[in-house]
């Protein structure tokens, strides 16, 4: 079972969450999970320990200019201008390449062939007995996040259930995030911003096909609106945490509540109770 934690805005508690439940599950059952939050990864945080890594690259164009006669094929087939085909010369620009492979397949001198360039690293620990952490991170200035978290979750692939924390927001690394899983928590908070970006949230998950359920973080008991958004729109929340100071300094000091607090195990169980029903299975 794959399982993501997601959330419209930053900042909601979405990998409080998704730490916790993976604690608390890690208990009785192996656990993978996995942070694809890779432009800033903080899982590590909450369980430190040894990791190996590897580098995640991709295929980018080389262009031969022995045989290239400058016909101009490969920079009209590109969609994201990553060529430009000059009288004399032709410019490639990394940073808009796609790694499609298109360009060498147009090219009727064969001009062109693929080497590897990497554009970040996948981390791979066991900091408890029953739980695997795998962690992308994108290197600094490169804007493809989708690869490393395709990496990171290809990582994962064999394992029977994994919890993956995405990144804030409904863009494309969200998107490759949430595809292929069985059940999504989006995770909010009762604000006016916390509401409008839950609507996002929701019509990506919807748009995949992806059953979600809802979870109200640091609630101070005024959650009216979200709980008529979540009954107009036919969702469940499935968790609500209240707004507690001892909560926040529980997290701020890079600890886990189920740890601090285990009266907290119970309610994480519940919540992947509800998750393996969202999914359509025998809980």
């Amino acid at each position: 079972m794959k399982i993501a934690i997601a959330s419209g805005k930053g900042g909601t508690g979405k990998t409080m969450v998704a730490a916790n439940l993976a604690f608390t599950l890690s208990l009785t059952c192996q656990v993978t999970l996995v942070d694809c939050d890779v432009e800033e990864p903080n899982l590590h945080l909450f369980f430190p320990g040894p990791a190996t890594a590897a580098d995640v690259t991709v295929p980018i164009p080389i262009v031969d200019e022995k045989i290239c006669d400058y016909c101009g094929i490969c920079g009209e087939f590109c969609q994201y201008g990553a060529l430009t085909v000059l009288r004399d010369r032709v410019l490639f620009f990394p940073e808009l390449c796609h790694s499609c492979g298109g360009c060498t397949l147009v090219c009727p001198k064969s001009a062109i062939h693929e080497v590897p360039k990497r554009v970040g690293i996948v981390t791979y620990a066991t900091p408890l007995p029953r739980l695997n952490l795998i962690s992308g991170y994108l290197d600094t200035g490169n804007p493809f996040a989708v690869p490393v978290i395709k990496a990171a979750k290809t990582a994962a692939a064999g394992d029977s259930l994994v919890i993956c924390d995405a990144s804030p927001g409904t863009s494309c690394p969200v998107v490759e995030t949430l595809d292929g899983c069985d059940a999504c928590i989006l995770v909010t908070e009762s604000t006016p911003f916390g509401l409008h970006d839950l609507q996002l949230a929701v019509d990506v998950a919807d748009r995949l096909g992806i059953p979600a359920g809802i979870v109200i973080n640091r609630s101070d008991g005024r959650d009216q609106a979200t709980l008529d958004f979540c009954t107009n729109h036919g969702l469940d929340v499935i968790m609500t945490i209240p707004f507690d100071r001892e909560i926040a300094a529980i997290q701020s000091r890079g600890n886990l509540l189920c740890r601090m607090r285990p009266e907290w195990q119970k309610a994480f169980f519940a919540l992947f109770a509800k998750c393996r029903t969202l999914a359509g299975e025998d809980v």
